[in-house]
């Protein structure tokens, strides 16, 4: 069973194929998630050309690498400095992070970004921000891009502890479809101590 899904990772590593649905353009490869990299997402969320490098979520979405799929995360067990998929903790830990700011109508935009991508909750994303070495601050938001939206929330996270104050990604980007895209329900996180 191991090894049947060994090699099912290295085949989506040498062609770039999702093992699930064998489609090309609808998972990119994982050895993009890298910190060089900003694990997939290189162009942050406030710059034009954006895109998430990975969901972490119960749904399945094409063309973004899931971080609960289990094929993937055995895959990126075998490169360890590559993003790694999430772990449960085995005991609940106390709370350590403190709101600095909610529900505002902009998103972070700060030198310190390490890397987003799209969570279903909050939880979510702190899970993520537990997980990406040096993250000390999550950011998570409604970007409303297009007419249709989009259920998931953004999850950008930092080096640095930010406030309300570097909260000037606004939105206002023209869209494909002619939409301009907003940003609601923004919240953030600063966490006590960085993830190692």
């Amino acid at each position: 069973m191991r090894f049947s899904a060994v090699f099912s990772a290295l085949a989506v590593v040498a062609t770039g194929v999702s093992a699930t649905n064998l489609s090309a353009d609808s998972t990119p490869s994982v050895l993009t998630l890298t910190a060089s990299n900003y694990y997939g997402a290189p162009i942050p969320p406030w710059e034009v050309g954006h895109s998430p490098g990975w969901y972490y979520g119960n749904s399945a979405l094409s063309g973004i690498i899931s971080l609960a799929d289990t094929i993937i995360c055995e895959l990126l067990e075998l490169f360890p400095f590559c993003l790694q998929c999430p772990k449960p903790p085995q005991t609940p830990s106390p709370p350590e992070y403190t709101q600095t700011f909610s529900n505002l109508t902009c998103a972070i935009q700060d030198g310190s970004y390490q890397t987003y991508g799209l969570v279903d909750t909050v939880a979510d994303c702190q899970t993520m921000c537990d997980t990406v070495a040096g993250c000390t601050f999550f950011n998570t938001y409604r970007d409303v891009n297009g007419k249709d939206g989009s259920t998931q929330l953004t999850c950008a996270l930092f080096e640095k502890c930010l406030d309300a104050s570097s909260a000037d990604n606004c939105g206002g980007q023209t869209q494909p479809d002619g939409s301009i895209d907003s940003i609601i329900q923004s919240d953030g996180y600063c966490k006590g101590t960085p993830t190692a």
